[in-house]
């Protein structure tokens, strides 16, 4: 069964094509990576699957649901999404407990008591990820990386059918960013699909099955992780010859000399 499906996806804002004739498919079982340069169309993509974009022309249909023919607005109370807007909006003197447990219901805050089943799912949440100790701490006093690990955990609490991620680890050092693709190779766990968008090739962790390249507006390349990322593609996409080798999963590359 297909998840995602956009064909003959393209955007145009007057003379600037920000996206160019996409195909991807993404299916049931399938957890997809999306690469590319900065101004390269990804986050476009992802705001087309979450149905806050709608293109020029193509058609995009997600879960079973044809936008344009559909009320997104349901759609997207089976997707979790993370970005770093959405962050922006939470209140950080709210506790972690509640900023969790707001996902339930696509709010940003509560403004009414809080079901007590509710609440002890987000505690659940929150000590599988090793945060039972800061769930009544506001938000503002975690770290950036413990953060996001409350975002994720905050997008399971609808049990969405698809999660939708953007640049996740942006921003974290070496020791965070590994501690939060931990928890997001732990997906595999759960029965969901995940879109993830990165910069960096090594975040590609085991989780994740497929990659889709994107240069320009258009899918370089796109299929099983291990055929799309070569160093052909990556030069390809990226204007930079590199060595890439695979380490317990997960792929790591090395700028030529020269490079």
């Amino acid at each position: 069964m297909s998840v995602i499906s956009m064909e003959h996806v393209s955007l145009r804002r007057e003379d600037n094509q920000i996206l160019d004739d996409v195909h991807l498919h993404v299916k049931e079982g399938e957890h997809w990576v999306i690469l590319g340069r900065n101004g390269s169309g990804k986050t476009t993509l992802l705001e087309m699957m979450n149905g806050y974009m709608f293109p020029s022309q193509g058609r995009i249909e997600v879960l079973g649901n044809l936008y344009g023919q559909c009320d997104v607005r349901e759609v997207r109370k089976e997707i979790g999404y993370i970005s770093q807007t959405l962050i922006e909006k939470l209140t950080l003197r709210d506790p972690v407990w509640e900023v969790v447990a707001t996902g339930a219901y696509a709010f940003l805050r509560f403004y009414q008591t809080i079901p007590d089943d509710v609440k002890a799912k987000a505690m659940n949440l929150l000590d599988e990820m090793g945060f039972a100790k800061l769930t009544n701490h506001p938000l503002g006093t975690l770290s950036q990386g413990e953060r996001k690990k409350v975002m994720l955990a905050r997008s399971l609490m609808a049990d969405p059918k698809l999660l939708i991620m953007d640049e996740p680890c942006a921003g974290l050092d070496l020791y965070e960013r590994e501690k939060m693709l931990a928890e997001i190779d732990r997906l595999r766990k759960r029965n969901i699909t995940v879109v993830y968008v990165t910069h960096h090739v090594e975040e590609i962790v085991p989780l994740f099955t497929h990659v889709a390249l994107i240069r320009d507006g258009r899918i370089a390349a796109a299929g099983p992780k291990h055929e799309v990322l070569t160093q052909d593609t990556i030069k390809h996409t990226y204007d930079v010859p590199v060595d890439i080798q695979w380490h317990d999963g997960r792929p790591w590359i090395r700028v030529r000399s020269g490079g």
